[in-house]
C-alpha cells in the first residue's frame, strides 16, 4: 500500500467523507445515522487521510467542554484497514486536541453485549489506542445497539 498523508483539521468535509462511510456498511448501515453524521461533519473539525489523492479515512471531533471532546465518527476504507491509517488519524487528532487544552477524549461504539465481530475489532483498536471502557448504556441508541462509552486521558 502506498504512503498516505494526514490533513486537517478542516471543516465542511461531508462530501469527501460520505464515500468512506458508505464503503463500511458493517459499521455504518443505518441510513438516518449516516445522514446525521454527514450533517455533523460539515461543522466539525475533521482530519483526512489521503492515499494517491483519494480520501482513505477520516476522523471528526466534537468538543463538549473546554477540557473534553468526543471522537464523533471515524472511518477507514476496508482496503486500507490494518495499514496504520486509523492510528495516524487518531494520533494527529489527539495532538491537535491537546494543543487546544483538551484533557479527555471519549468515543461511543457498539458495546460488548452485542457479539458483532466487526465491532469487537473496533473496540480492540480503541483499547490499543489507550481508550478504556467506562460504561455500556443501552438507552443511548436503542436496545438493539447497546452503546459503550470509552474514555482516554490525553
Amino acid at each position: 500500500m502506498p504512503a498516505f498523508s494526514i490533513e486537517g483539521p478542516r471543516f465542511g468535509q461531508a462530501a469527501v467523507c460520505e464515500p468512506v462511510l458508505r464503503a463500511l456498511p458493517a459499521w455504518f448501515g443505518i441510513e438516518r445515522a449516516i445522514l446525521q453524521y454527514l450533517a455533523d461533519i460539515e461543522h466539525l473539525p475533521t482530519f483526512l487521510a489521503r492515499r494517491e489523492g483519494q480520501v482513505a479515512g477520516f476522523v471528526s471531533l466534537k468538543q463538549h467542554f473546554p477540557a473534553s471532546a468526543e471522537l464523533l465518527v471515524m472511518g477507514v476504507r476496508p482496503e486500507a484497514h490494518r495499514r496504520g491509517i486509523g492510528r495516524a488519524l487518531l494520533e494527529r487528532a489527539q495532538a491537535w486536541l491537546v494543543a487546544q487544552g483538551v484533557e479527555y477524549l471519549q468515543v461511543k461504539t457498539l458495546g460488548p453485549s452485542d457479539p458483532d465481530e466487526n465491532y469487537a475489532k473496533t473496540r480492540a483498536f480503541y483499547q490499543a489506542m489507550g481508550f478504556r471502557p467506562l460504561e455500556e448504556i443501552p438507552e443511548i441508541w436503542d436496545e438493539d445497539n447497546p452503546c459503550l462509552v470509552m474514555v482516554k486521558k490525553l
